[in-house]
């Protein structure tokens, strides 16, 4: 085996319920990311990452593989990507399941593409590189963000272009910035052991492209998603 894919579905979101398995389309979200994973033939297994039985069977049916249920202590809103991935190494471990790459891909994200996964994976096989992971031009530019110290504003970033400070510029006129969005991340397997981390330290990124990077956090973001399906749809 060379590459795998890890699909993380935790059940207990908190700003919309349930959002891995809203429908779109008439079909559940996550089942997108499972069949487009198998559709780019990439990968050994695809397998879904859940504390719910509900999830689990949903994943099943559209092609999943599964182990046993994420245990509830690593399923938190606090809980971090590390934890889960630690979990799920040790069990591909135990099941003698070898591999030399895995992509995280979340079910949050249904318009990502072959095209990305398949430039994702030349890149980190290819490139002295640790992961691969998707960013966009950040639409809010961390020149303009500020803090609140003793019921004042101060600048996260403190510079200026020709005397005129960065949150006094137009966006046009400051330094590109990017941001980390849902669309994936690919990484070697021996970023933990090395690094402790699963992104490495030489990350290189991968632009998306208009919805590449979209992701579903809000209820907005739902009939946003659905406006975009039907526009894809139509151009199909």
């Amino acid at each position: 085996m060379n590459s795998i894919a890890f699909v993380p579905a935790r059940a207990g979101s908190e700003r919309v319920k349930n959002k891995n398995i809203l429908k779109l389309g008439g079909r559940p979200l996550l089942s997108y990311t499972i069949i487009l994973a198998k559709k780019s033939k990439l990968f050994d297994k695809i397998i879904c990452i859940t504390d719910s039985k509900k999830y689990l069977k949903i994943a099943k049916q559209y092609g999943a593989d599964n182990f046993e249920l994420r245990p509830k202590k690593i399923s938190g809103s606090k809980s971090s990507d590390i934890e889960w991935i630690k979990w799920a190494l040790k069990r591909c471990e135990k099941d003698k399941i070898n591999f030399k790459y895995f992509a995280i891909l979340r079910p949050t994200n249904p318009f990502r593409t072959i095209k990305m996964l398949k430039k994702a994976y030349n890149l980190l096989s290819k490139e002295k590189i640790h992961s691969v992971r998707g960013v966009e031009l950040t639409p809010i530019h961390p020149g303009k963000i500020w803090s609140i110290k003793k019921n004042l504003l101060s600048p996260l970033i403190n510079k200026n272009i020709k005397g005129t400070p960065w949150h006094s510029c137009q966006y046009a006129a400051l330094p590109d910035y990017y941001s980390q969005n849902a669309s994936l991340e690919f990484c070697r397997k021996d970023n933990i052991k090395k690094f402790n981390t699963f992104s490495g330290k030489k990350i290189a990124p991968l632009l998306t492209k208009e919805y590449e990077g979209f992701d579903i956090n809000y209820k907005i973001d739902i009939d946003y998603a659905k406006k975009i399906f039907k526009k894809k749809s139509k151009n199909i």
